[in-house]
């Protein structure tokens, strides 16, 4: 009751349909009407790749049931998918460590606020997470399936890997970077593999693990297949996710201007007063780190790029090409701040920032000049996010050589590496993280005689 009340608080105080999801909600009107998966642009329906067809088919089976438009039902729903969430983090508690720490695991999803208040927004991240869960809990079951004596396998195997492979798939549809799933898992049968190779010759479990790579390969990528189709027949182009940018092929994606963000930027609150604003609204100099710039004359060569762009609000070619030339000066002179320091600061700023941005709070709650409610807000959502981190840090430890645990590490490494990458840095991007954050804390409360140091772990 406490994960349902929790939920239907913030559907109904703080629902959030922002921009995304009215582009998701009119592509699946296009879809559902006129049989065109495409966005309205000046009257006319344009197809569209700039977004995968996951969610959109989502809202489409909402609407046709609830009304066009109808986000309070999509949200409802989604509450459902989220206490989902919650009993497959139990179950794959249950499944690794113990019943004790099945009903802690439960009780940490059920009362997590970012879960929650994240039901209340009409975006992805929900559904997201929920087919993360289950593709952690079905990949998790098909590792304990493999036999550690090399004598058998259970008649479920290949289910569990095929149905492994089918969730991959749907957090595919759903955002593109669902792929990290599905090379954090062949990474680990690849490890699982290596290891079945050595003295003991374990001939059963070496065919179990190639046998496993087979159908989670086909099962994840078959679901991919008709989007693929359909974008290299309507829009002649061999896209089997959605492009970098999220954008389509008459949109300009501003390589310059990305590559300068990058050189400096490290936190959500420089993307939402810089990045977000390219184009359409006026850039502020003044909101700029004092990183952005290594000398006075980088500082006036910004100004001068700013100014240009602040004309129209429109990035031109020309104006692009400063940034590029910008971009290109910084990163020679300090190769490792771009490679290195400031991706681990992206990452760090994912992971540790109050995940406050769908609450009305300043991002810049550091300065404490906030009203003081939403500054209380603020600073007690970053506190339970340590908390949480602090409990999984411990957890994770402790059981480190329990069986599946190398494949949960693994997922969660190879995430927060890709999104070093990102010139956006946006807490949610490490939500999908958090069904293993939760495994990792109920962790702790396994008891000591449960602790199994299980071979291929």
């Amino acid at each position: 009751m406490v994960a349902l009340a929790l939920r239907l608080f913030f559907v109904f105080r703080f629902p959030a349909v922002v921009d995304d999801s009215r582009l998701y909600a009119d592509i699946a009107l296009n879809w559902l009407h006129h049989g065109i998966y495409g966005i309205t642009d000046s009257g006319q329906i344009m197809p569209t790749f700039s977004r995968l067809p996951g969610y959109p088919a989502f809202l489409a089976a909402i609407f046709a049931v609830f009304g066009d438009n109808n986000f309070r039902a999509v949200l409802l729903i989604q509450v459902f998918f989220d206490l989902g969430t919650c009993l497959l983090v139990a179950d794959l508690a249950r499944r690794m460590f113990s019943d004790r720490s099945a009903n802690a695991a439960f009780l940490l999803a059920a009362i997590c606020p970012f879960l929650a208040n994240y039901v209340a927004a009409a975006l992805t991240e929900t559904l997201e997470i929920f087919f993360t869960a289950l593709t952690l809990n079905l990949a998790v079951r098909g590792v304990i399936a493999f036999s550690a004596d090399g004598k058998s396998v259970p008649k479920y195997f290949s289910g569990l890997w095929l149905g492994t492979g089918l969730s991959m798939g749907a957090c595919m549809l759903l955002r593109p970077d669902g792929g990290i799933l599905f090379a954090a898992a062949a990474a680990y049968l690849f490890i699982l593999l290596l290891r079945s190779l050595g003295p003991a010759r374990q001939r059963i479990v070496s065919r179990s693990v190639l046998t496993a790579g087979v159908l989670l390969t086909i099962s994840a990528f078959v679901p991919l297949i008709p989007w693929t189709i359909r974008n290299f027949h309507t829009l002649h182009r061999f896209q089997p996710l959605a492009p970098r940018y999220a954008n389509d092929i008459d949109e300009t994606i501003m390589p310059g201007f990305n590559r300068w963000t990058k050189t400096w930027i490290a936190e959500y609150t420089s993307t939402q007063e810089i990045y977000w604003r390219v184009p359409g609204e006026a850039l502020d100099i003044t909101k700029l780190p004092s990183r952005a710039f290594d000398s006075p004359e980088q500082r006036r060569e910004t100004e001068q790029l700013f100014s240009d762009y602040n004309i129209d609000h429109e990035l031109t070619p020309e104006t692009d090409a400063g940034f590029a030339a910008l971009a290109a000066a910084r990163i020679r002179h300090a190769p490792l701040r771009y490679y290195v320091w400031l991706p681990a600061l992206r990452i760090a700023d994912m992971w540790l920032r109050p995940r406050i941005e769908l609450l009305p709070s300043d991002p810049r709650w550091w300065e404490f000049n906030d009203d003081p409610l939403w500054l209380t807000v603020s600073i007690v959502f970053g506190l339970v996010n340590l908390v949480y981190l602090a409990l999984a840090i411990a957890g994770g430890f402790r059981s480190r050589a329990v069986l599946g645990m190398g494949l949960l590490f693994l997922f969660v490494a190879i995430r927060s590496l890709f999104l070093g990458t990102l010139e956006n840095p946006e807490p949610r991007y490490t939500l999908e993280c958090y069904p293993v954050i939760l495994v990792w804390a109920a962790a702790l409360f396994l008891e000591k005689t449960n602790r199994t140091d299980r071979k291929f772990a």
